[in-house]
C-alpha cells in the first residue's frame, strides 16, 4: 500500500506555479487569505507543513493546533508575525523568503522617493480633476534626487540595494545600521541614527520590525529631521509612529512622506489619509510578478526540504541546532 502524502496547508492566492514543487510531494490544502484565523487553526490538525502569509500570526496557539507541524514557511522576508521561541520549543522549522524580493522592494523605495520629490501623484490628481491649465515655469515644481543626502536606515540586503540605486541618481549616501550583510556602497558614510536624521534630505527605512525598532521613527525622531526632508517607509508599518507622522505632515514639520506599510494594515490612520505631501501606497514593495512567484517557489522549496528530512534553503529557526545560552 502506498503511503499517504503529507498534508501541507498553503495560503492562497499566489502566482500560478509557485507551489508546483510542493504539490509533487504533498497533499496541498489551499486556504484563501480571506479565511480567518479560526479556519486556519481548524485546517492544521493533520498538517505537516504550513505556508503562511505575513498576515498570519504564528504563535503558540497556532502551533498547538497543528501537532504534526514540522515546518512553517513564511511567504515573506520579515518574520515579526512568528513567535520564534514557541516554534523552537515545539521543534518546528521556520523559514522565510530573503533575496528574491530585494530588487522589487528597492525599486519601489527609490521609485516612491522620486514620485514624492517630483510630485507625480499630486500632478496626476490635478490633471484628472481638470485643474491643469497648461504649462508654466512655476506649476507643481518639485525636486530632483541628484545632490541630495539620502539616508538609509538599515543596511541589510534591501537597504544596500536602495543605496546603490539612489547613488545612481546622484544622491550622496549616508547610513545608520546594526545589520550590515556586506560592504557599504562606495562613498557611503556611516552615521548614528540621530546624525542621519539631522542631515538627510531623504530618510529611507529598511529595518526589520523588532521590539527595538517599533516606533523607531517617533515624534522625537521626526523633530530631528530637517523641515525640507522626506521620509520613506517600505519596511514594516510599526517602525513609524503613524499618528506622530501625520501630525508632522499636517504641521509642515517635514516636507513629505512616501509610505507603503502601515501600523494596523489594512487600516491607515485617518489623519495620515488627509495629510499633505503624503504618497500612500497599498503595500506594493515586493509586488512584481517575478518576485511574488519567486517567493512562493522558495517557500515551497523550504517545505519540500523539511519533508524530505533535509535542511531547508533559508531557515530562520532551526530546531535541530543547540539553543543559544543567555
Amino acid at each position: 500500500m502506498t503511503a499517504a502524502l503529507p498534508v501541507v496547508v498553503v495560503r492562497t492566492p499566489v502566482p500560478e506555479g509557485a507551489y508546483d514543487a510542493l504539490a509533487a510531494v504533498a497533499t496541498l490544502r489551499p486556504l484563501p487569505v480571506e479565511v480567518p484565523r479560526a479556519g486556519l487553526l481548524a485546517a492544521l490538525g493533520e498538517a505537516a507543513g504550513l505556508v503562511a502569509f505575513l498576515t498570519d500570526r504564528v504563535d503558540a496557539e497556532l502551533l498547538a493546533a497543528g501537532p504534526r507541524l514540522r515546518v512553517v514557511a513564511n511567504y515573506a522576508v520579515g518574520v515579526n508575525n512568528i513567535d520564534m521561541a514557541a516554534a523552537r520549543a515545539r521543534g518546528v522549522w521556520i523559514t522565510n523568503t530573503p533575496d528574491v524580493l530585494t530588487e522589487a522592494t528597492a525599486e519601489l523605495a527609490v521609485g516612491a522617493t522620486i514620485a514624492l520629490l517630483r510630485r507625480f501623484a499630486e500632478g496626476e490628481r490635478e490633471l484628472r480633476a481638470g485643474r491643469f491649465g497648461g504649462w508654466t515655469p512655476t506649476y507643481l515644481v518639485g525636486e530632483g534626487l541628484a545632490g541630495k543626502t539620502f539616508g538609509v536606515v538599515g543596511l541589510g540586503r534591501i537597504g544596500q540595494a536602495v543605496a546603490v540605486r539612489a547613488a545612481a541618481f546622484g544622491a550622496r549616501i549616508v547610513y545608520a545600521t546594526s545589520d550590515e550583510v556586506g560592504p557599504p556602497p562606495a562613498g557611503a558614510r556611516r552615521l548614528t541614527l540621530d546624525e542621519l536624521l539631522a542631515t538627510s534630505d531623504v530618510v529611507s527605512l529598511h529595518v526589520p520590525l523588532t521590539p527595538e525598532t517599533r516606533h523607531l521613527i517617533d515624534a522625537r525622531a521626526l523633530a530631528r529631521m530637517k523641515p525640507s526632508a522626506y521620509l520613506v517607509n517600505t519596511s514594516r508599518g510599526p517602525v513609524v509612529d503613524e499618528a506622530a507622522l501625520a501630525r508632522a505632515l499636517h504641521e509642515h514639520r517635514i516636507a513629505g512622506a512616501a509610505i507603503d506599510v502601515y501600523e494596523e494594515e489594512p487600516r491607515v490612520h485617518p489623519e495620515l489619509l488627509t495629510a499633505p505631501a503624503a504618497l500612500l501606497l497599498p503595500h506594493l514593495g515586493s509586488n512584481t510578478s517575478t518576485a511574488r512567484l519567486a517567493m512562493g517557489t522558495l517557500a515551497a522549496r523550504n517545505v519540500v526540504a523539511v519533508l524530505r528530512g533535509e535542511r531547508p534553503p533559508t531557515p530562520v529557526v532551526d530546531p535541530t541546532a543547540p539553543a543559544a545560552r543567555s
